[in-house]
């Protein structure tokens, strides 16, 4: 069981935080856009608010691009829904 959530990126911000709007799902990291360093901080960051292991969620796509898509393992895609809105 996997499900796939599109978010996008923002390095440097002031504070790593994960937020759902009505634009999709924001994540906002301290990590400059160097060597990988802010697509993995964002992935950690997504793991920590949907309660998997840092090692379930993977890129799929977008590794040079501030839209990124993430593979969720474990979850699906409805219970993924259900995470994101009680953010």
């Amino acid at each position: 069981m996997e499900a796939s959530i599109t978010v996008r990126v923002t390095p440097r911000s002031g504070r790593t935080v994960v937020e759902h709007g009505p634009e999709g799902v924001v994540v906002r990291v301290r990590a400059a856009p160097e060597a990988g360093k802010a697509t993995a901080e964002a992935a950690a960051a997504l793991a920590a608010v949907l309660g998997v292991p840092k090692t379930a969620v993977s890129l799929r796509s977008g590794a040079r691009s501030r839209i990124k898509v993430y593979a969720v393992a474990g979850v699906d895609p409805g219970e993924l829904e259900r995470r994101l809105q009680a953010l």
